[in-house]
């Protein structure tokens, strides 16, 4: 295992900690990534962006670029096709990224059925196309997240690991899961050790880690230099930067409670609103207003809850919002 208590760079961006938020399809927008990193996350990284709808323009994959704060400007890219990802690298280029990285990890259906994200890793011929293609597209510095394989038979993420380095990747991350676990099951962070064995740039691993035991546990178990936060980051976007913090020995940021937790809502939810448009945003809003009552134990009744969720009106939410950390609200036992 990498020296924690040292700093970790990335193709020469030097970064704050070795705790990192994940890529997350629908979640990990800028409202998202700009609270994570304003809590102290290490690196956060844009949601998947399909690489042959940005390309042709697409409205939301073309909103998925939008840079969210000052660490290096991560975009995360997923195709089946080298000439896609090329053109979608050089406009993630000209758009501002600093580091671009490759979806060799996601399990959805809809997107194995496209042979793209975990589905290269039963291809890694065709995987090793698409490096090539956006190492050679821009100057900038490739990535690679991926999963142990697509099965227990296809355990292959180390060898794939290899060639990605060889090819030019400067930092491979692993979800210790197979595509086919899906989010079931543990991760097994012991076996993302063959990938930390078997590269010499930095590997992170990811899955299941919630916590500062959870992460300290999967950086033994794996030898990895760094940990990536996924769910474990949904309803408190301030985990990353504490775990983060912990890693080092410091004092981590407190978790905000009462007005000062509901004015953090309350801003996210403006955020949203800000970056989808009202009617798109109160919709997206939903999840994370249902993770945040979750990660603080409220329960609400479900005429209250109702009328929370299906809010139109941004003061109206607002006031809901502070009645309800207050605990003004009576809440469901």
């Amino acid at each position: 295992m990498s020296d924690i208590a040292c700093t970790l760079s990335i193709a020469g961006h030097e970064l704050p900690n070795r705790a990192f938020l994940a890529p997350m399809a629908g979640i990990t927008d800028a409202p998202m990534r700009k609270l994570a990193e304003r809590f102290g996350a290490g690196l956060v990284v844009s949601e998947m962006i399909a690489s042959n709808a940005l390309a042709t323009n697409n409205d939301d994959m073309v909103r998925r670029l939008n840079k969210s704060g000052a660490l290096p400007h991560v975009v995360q890219l997923a195709g089946c096709e080298a000439e896609w990802m090329r053109k979608g690298a050089e406009i993630a280029y000209a758009a501002g990224a600093d580091i671009i990285d490759i979806n060799m990890g996601c399990p959805s259906k809809r997107v194995t059925n496209g042979y793209a994200g975990s589905a290269l890793m039963r291809v890694p011929d065709e995987a090793l196309k698409l490096i090539d293609a956006v190492v050679a597209a821009t100057p900038l510095p490739v990535t690679v997240k991926m999963r142990l394989g697509w099965d227990e038979d296809c355990l292959n993420a180390a060898d794939l690991a290899r060639r990605a380095v060889d090819a030019g990747a400067q930092m491979i991350t692993v979800h210790g899961r197979t595509r086919q676990q899906f989010y079931k099951g543990e991760a097994r962070w012991n076996l993302v050790r063959p990938v930390v064995e078997a590269v010499s740039v930095p590997v992170v691993v990811n899955g299941d880690i919630t916590s500062i035991a959870a992460a300290r546990e999967a950086l033994g178990q794996s030898g990895a230099a760094a940990v990536m936060i996924g769910r474990g980051a949904q309803g408190q976007p301030w985990a990353v930067g504490q775990i983060g913090a912990q890693l080092v020995g410091r004092e981590p940021q407190a978790a905000p409670t009462g007005a000062q937790l509901a004015e953090l809502v309350a801003e996210h939810y403006d955020a949203m609103l800000t970056d989808y448009g009202t009617q798109l945003g109160v919709r997206v809003a939903r999840k994370h207003l249902d993770w945040y009552l979750e990660a603080a134990n409220i329960v609400l009744d479900k005429p209250v809850r109702g009328q929370l969720l299906n809010a139109l009106k941004p003061a109206e939410f607002t006031r809901m919002i502070s009645d309800i950390y207050s605990g003004d609200w009576r809440l469901a036992a």
